[in-house]
């Protein structure tokens, strides 16, 4: 796998080479050449066991890199997740799909309102951003106004912001 034009195994192998430097007498700086320094058969071994190693085992490099699988990691914020079902509990969910970010909900009525809507909400992000939420809203006339999605989306982020704050990870 590469990172930016360096391989695991090459960064590895430059990390290990680097410690091995700064051992005073042992690898670059080593006074006899015929004979292998410490680090020298540490990096050996090291290099040996890279070669030898199971496609499916970590290594310390696993740390630095997102290798998650896709498809069993979830990547949207579960405040901004929940709140968007909170505030359009009026709204019957047609589908959900928490590994895309996707809620679709069926026409509904708000209390107190006379039109109904539709939503498509989108959560890209896990971050507790604004950015992290797109908010589709349409009536049965055609898409809702500029001034009643943003109210939407304001309403999600400050029940997300709530909910978070309620667990006490602020």
């Amino acid at each position: 796998m590469h990172m930016r034009g360096i391989t695991k195994t090459g960064l590895s192998l430059a990390l290990v080479l680097g410690l091995a430097a700064c051992g005073g007498t042992g690898g670059f700086f080593r006074n006899n050449p015929d004979k292998e320094s410490e680090a020298d058969k540490i990096t050996r071994e090291y290099r040996e066991r890279e070669l030898q190693q199971k496609p499916n085992e970590s290594t310390l490099l696993d740390l630095f890199t997102n290798a998650d699988d896709p498809n069993t990691t979830i990547e949207v914020n579960k405040y901004i997740w929940n709140a968007a079902q909170e505030v359009l509990n009026f709204m019957p969910i047609e589908a959900a799909d928490p590994f895309s970010g996707v809620l679709v909900y069926g026409y509904g009525t708000p209390p107190g309102g006379g039109r109904s809507y539709r939503a498509t909400v989108y959560v890209q992000d896990p971050a507790l951003d604004a950015r992290s939420l797109n908010v589709a809203l349409q009536t049965r006339g055609g898409p809702a106004s500029v001034d009643t999605v943003r109210a939407i989306e304001d309403a999600i982020l400050t029940r997300a912001r709530q909910l978070r704050i309620r667990d006490g990870k602020l």
